[in-house]
């Protein structure tokens, strides 16, 4: 029986990998014109549902898909793009030497005769991007465009196919408050046509600023549907995690010892300038501002990525010289880079060689390395951060966000380090992951650790740190302490301003968004 108010039904859907139930007769439906955000923690199986439905991948036998009430079974995307279906990915990846036009047209070019109609695409392509209230010159190279931009194309891409349903995959992760604001009247434009959408996101603000419905997804099963109205945050995060969100997080505040890390102005040139501060025992101390103000290529000249041209570092009061990665390891200061699947991780290599990969002596034996002694320390990081692996010998590509990011962590305390810099520690994972994370840092405050963290997560920032560092177009505002710190005041100094002298609202009580 289908309902004629829905563009789509997935009914009892499964999918089995080797070793995993990845989706166990989980059921979604989206109404006609509705904006449908689908949640669930990272591992929950929602990008198998999307790939199934999307043509990447064939479900087990047993269920059921209707598009439109007709039954729908594609093998490929183009199936799934010709019957109306298409996709915005989290991470887009244009033609950078071709133009915003050749982009929209990328793969259905439009043709006189032998010749492309460079005309013709730029005039359909300006009218699609005019009617969406999208702001671009169509003959503008693809390299020379923004990341928001580029989101922005491809939804219009997508309106273009003549779709009846998007999918967007976590369209706001790389973007400013700013683009956000954008991004959300053009989907509210998007849906004022007649379109659905499957909205995916970690975001729980996101999902209620825009959503009619939201399904919820947890370890491969279909949990429930609701009016986004009707449910609190603190309900849907109980629907995702399984547990009530008091029991997921609460700072525990730890003794701050003496000075371990010191930076005296530091200083790249084009990038930032005469950046101070010192970062003491079991102290978290984290660095705000906006995007390109700066922050990650401070902490990544502290670890020698690109190394700063002036300015001191100091360890234990001493002076250090670190120009490469190598020198912050071997002085016991570990990196969790912003970016796990470009500069972190080895997509292609198994959670083992991932962990070890930084240092590999303790694991050699007679000359080469002893896979068995490598294996039982993986599986020893594996049960103390709980990743959620199948084998520590699993393909790492092969695992959800979250527990990429913990075999990051684990990498990192497995040369036991001193220092340990956190670049957007929960970019892209789910509550509860965040949650394990947040309990992780200040666990190893607790044992003396100095953590620096880097975060665009304002109440991430408010909740953990104990002072923050606040920058703007490269220059250090100023550093607060938790007992000053508000989102108003970090948010003012980002813009530039100054530090506010008489702020003293205490911000022991905030929580995270989404977290307790």
């Amino acid at each position: 029986m289908t309902n004629s108010d829905s563009i789509l039904e997935m009914i009892n859907v499964s999918k089995t990998f080797p070793g995993v139930k990845a989706l166990d007769q989980v059921n979604l439906t989206i109404r006609k014109g509705s904006i449908h955000a689908l949640m669930g923690e990272n591992g929950a199986g929602k990008s198998t549902l999307m790939k199934i439905l999307y043509g990447l991948y064939t479900p087990d036998e047993g269920g059921e898909i209707l598009f439109d009430g007709q039954p729908f079974t594609p093998k490929v995307p183009i199936d799934a793009i010709r019957t109306g279906l298409a996709m915005v990915p989290q991470e887009i990846s244009p033609s950078g030497n071709l133009s915003v036009a050749a982009n929209f047209f990328l793969g259905r070019e439009l043709r006189k005769g032998f010749l492309m109609d460079h005309q013709a695409m730029n005039k359909e392509t300006a009218k699609v991007l005019d009617e969406l209230g999208i702001p671009m010159e169509v003959e503008t190279l693809m390299q020379d465009v923004s990341v928001a931009k580029a989101q922005l194309l491809a939804i219009a891409t997508a309106v273009s196919y003549d779709a009846k349903l998007i999918i967007m995959d976590e369209p706001t992760t790389a973007l400013t408050e700013s683009e956000v604001q954008q991004l959300y009247k053009i989907v509210r434009k998007v849906q004022e046509r007649g379109i659905s959408i499957i909205y995916i996101s970690h975001k729980l603000g996101e999902v209620f600023e825009l959503s009619d419905e939201v399904s919820v997804i947890r370890d491969g099963e279909y949990i429930g549907t609701k009016q986004t109205s009707d449910i609190t945050k603190e309900e849907l995060i109980n629907m995702m995690v399984g547990r009530e969100m008091d029991e997921m997080f609460e700072r525990e505040r730890v003794e701050i010892g003496e000075t371990l890390l010191e930076v005296n102005n530091l200083s790249l040139p084009g990038k930032f300038e005469d950046i101070s501060f010192d970062v003491k025992k079991g102290e978290v101390f984290g660095i705000a501002g906006l995007v390109g103000a700066g922050r990650s290529e401070v902490v990544e000249a502290i670890f020698g990525y690109k190394a700063a041209q002036s300015g001191d570092i100091y360890l234990h009061g001493k002076r250090v010289e670190i120009y490469k990665p190598m020198d912050a390891i071997k002085r016991r200061i570990g990196f969790v880079t912003e970016d796990r699947k470009l500069t972190g991780l080895m997509l292609n290599m198994s959670v083992t060689d991932n962990m070890i990969m930084p240092e590999l002596s303790p694991y050699v034996k007679s000359g080469l390395i002893s896979d068995e002694l490598a294996s039982h320390v993986a599986e020893d990081m594996k049960k103390q951060l709980r990743i959620k692996t199948p084998t520590v010998d699993t393909i790492i590509d092969n695992l959800s966000g979250g527990n990429q990011q913990k075999v990051l962590i684990a990498r990192w305390l497995l040369l036991e380090p001193e220092v340990l810099i956190l670049d957007e520690p929960t970019k892209g994972i789910d509550v509860g992951a965040k949650a394990e994370i947040y309990k992780l840092i200040v666990e190893l405050a607790r044992l003396g650790k100095a953590i620096i963290i880097v975060s665009s997560e304002m109440l991430e920032l408010l909740s953990l740190s104990d002072r923050i560092m606040v920058m703007a177009e490269g220059r250090e505002i100023g550093i607060v302490d938790r007992e000053q710190a508000t989102q108003e005041v970090i948010l003012e100094m980002a813009a530039g301003g100054d530090v506010p002298s008489e702020q003293t609202i205490d911000t022991s009580d905030l929580r995270i968004e989404g977290v307790a």
